[in-house]
């Protein structure tokens, strides 16, 4: 279907790709991995056509349809869904346009005008009818349940839809054009974590293949059937899913470790041989002969020590006291939206909770009550009394970090007394080193700004992190060493994160927002689950027999109402007669 040959990509700034070789075939969902700036979204715009290769080629049939569902959902919000579902034809749509902005025009205009309007309508129509734009229209009514969206959806403009909302018409869009492949890059960015899961869901039942570039480690488990890995400009494939790919690449990289070894150990062996025999009158001959065998020998390369990347520990802090938050009667609104109402919840020290819910559903503005950046409508949201030291870790790192600042400048006005040197390290650590440390923050990704931001944490020790998504923008290998380092933090930790992976490797409670309450699970992400599910059961068995239950009534009523009839017929005839 579709074949990358040593394709290699040189930019002004340097080589991003060397030697990628990888192929995309029926059937096949491929997950393109490797640390951010190995190269994977440019493997995108090679294959779309956005980019050309410096080296190399992508052989694939002409006729080959590519839809690209790019990091940045493109819509319109002054649109309604359908007429944003209608921009997936572009022709077709333009003639689609112009038709009703002719029977507009036709509304006050005057006889001659609309007498030419009317010719316009008639060849725009016939226009539009060899499109098959009236089947179009068919087309996009049969997607939008398909995507979630209610029947009256469609007249609704794109702006009363949340984020992940707007993926869904994204998405849709792409649909529409029947590609013979999809490219998506990041696509679970920002969305939570029901919407993930629809995602998930509505991915692996379509049979379109696709080529998926992402850090969520669940859903490359979930949804991958190869992993192709990029790492310093080469491209390795994995036949499997995330965990499968890991498990190969241990096992390989313990192949070769053991296979180096062993190589070592026989040329030491050897060498020693040469060196002891070499000037021996009678085991010369034998000493040369082994050391030209020596110089042909192919050598065995050591495994790679890995990627340069984070490395951290939180920094200890004084022993808080047992209680950290205490959470109590808590109602908060906005106008006539209800958050929480008469919520509950207290944190215990050593608690490292996640927080569910839905976007919009206040994870972030329980964190802001906590920091006493809001006040509740009602009730109370308070620290323990005893020794409570919180640090924050804002969502937004445009809007926490000083933007004029440079990365240097912002660590050292924290701690103005240490040496260069002594920040220098410290950003070493988060992978900021040489010209780096004097970029402006705002010329900084934000990957950058996330460790810059983790970096500043570093520089007060506190007993209560409090970390909203500190998983944005981080790649895999800076996910696994913040969770590394959560899980040897000796203090409290509330979480709020999208990534079920990281979810699972950090939290040992989750608080759930539901329903205005903060429900309690005490047990790590998988435990959750399991409640939830059960919960769940228990709820549609419920539901089962009260339907059963009300059916029954309705039959025993219906029953009644008969033998009443019967009897006062009964009675009547008896009257009658």
């Amino acid at each position: 279907m579709l074949r990358l040959e040593h394709v290699s990509k040189i930019y002004p700034t340097g080589e991003v790709l060397k030697d990628i070789n990888w192929e995309v075939k029926p059937g096949d969902r491929i997950g393109l991995v490797g640390v951010n700036g190995a190269g994977k979204s440019t493997q995108l715009k090679i294959i779309a056509g956005e980019t050309e290769p410096t080296s190399g080629e992508v052989i694939r049939p002409a006729s080959l349809r590519i839809a690209y569902l790019t990091q940045e959902f493109e819509v319109d919000p002054g649109r309604t869904v359908k007429e944003e579902f209608w921009r997936a034809f572009k022709d077709a749509n333009e003639v689609h346009e112009a038709l009703a902005n002719i029977h507009h025009e036709m509304e006050s205009a005057d006889p001659e005008t609309l007498d030419k309007l009317i010719h316009q309508m008639d060849r725009l129509q016939r226009q539009f009818e060899a499109m098959d734009g009236y089947g179009l229209d068919a087309r996009i009514e049969k997607i939008l349940p398909e995507m979630g969206f209610a029947p009256d959806d469609g007249d609704r403009l794109v702006s009363a839809f949340s984020g992940g909302w707007q993926m869904r018409m994204s998405l849709g869009k792409i649909l529409l054009q029947e590609p013979d492949l999809l490219l998506l890059d990041e696509p679970t960015n920002h969305l939570d974590l029901e919407t993930i899961e629809w995602l998930e869901t509505y991915l692996k039942g379509i049979n379109t293949p696709m080529v998926i570039v992402s850090h969520d480690r669940e859903f490359l488990d979930r949804l991958c059937t190869q992993i192709v890995e990029t790492e310093r400009g080469v491209s390795t494939t994995y036949l499997g899913n995330y965990s499968a790919y890991l498990k190969q690449k241990e096992e390989a990289r313990s192949a070769q470790q053991a296979a180096y070894e062993h190589q070592q150990k026989e040329i030491e062996k050897q060498q020693a041989f040469v060196d002891r025999f070499r000037a021996s009158a009678t085991r010369s001959t034998q000493a040369k002969s082994r050391e030209k065998q020596l110089e042909k020998i192919e050598l065995v390369e050591a495994p790679d020590a890995g990627l340069r990347t984070l490395k951290f520990r939180f920094p200890p802090a004084p022993r808080s006291g047992r209680e950290v938050v205490i959470i109590k009667d808590l109602t908060h609104a906005y106008d006539d939206k209800i958050l929480f109402l008469g919520a509950e919840l207290l944190i215990e020290r050593g608690d490292r909770i996640a927080i569910l819910g839905p976007n919009g559903a206040g994870k972030s503005t329980l964190l802001h009550l906590m920091m006493g950046m809001e006040q509740p409508t009602d009730g109370t949201v308070e620290f323990g009394q005893h020794n409570v030291i919180p640090g924050y870790f804002e969502q937004n790192q445009a809007e926490a970090l000083d933007l004029q600042k440079t990365v240097m400048e912002t660590i050292h006005d924290e701690v103005p007394d240490w040496t260069n040197e002594e920040v220098r390290t410290l950003l070493g650590r988060f992978l900021f080193s040489g010209e780096t440390v004097f970029k402006k923050v705002e010329a900084l990704s934000g990957g950058e700004k996330a460790r810059l931001a983790l970096a500043k944490m570093l520089l007060r020790p506190a007993n209560l992190l409090i970390l909203d998504e500190p998983t944005n923008h981080l790649d895999i290998p800076a996910k696994e060493m913040l969770e590394d380092a959560l899980r040897n933090y000796d203090g409290t930790a509330i979480v709020i994160s999208h990534d079920r992976y990281f979810i699972s490797q950090v939290a040992n409670k989750i608080v759930e927002i539901r329903d205005g309450e903060l429900r309690l699970y005490r047990g790590d992400y998988h435990y959750y689950l399991e409640k939830v599910a059960a919960e769940k059961q228990q709820a549609e068995l419920m539901a089962l027999e009260a339907e059963k239950a009300a059916k029954a009534a309705a039959k025993r009523a219906k029953q009644k109402e008969k033998e009443k009839a019967k009897k006062d017929k009964q009675k009547a005839e008896s009257v009658n007669g």
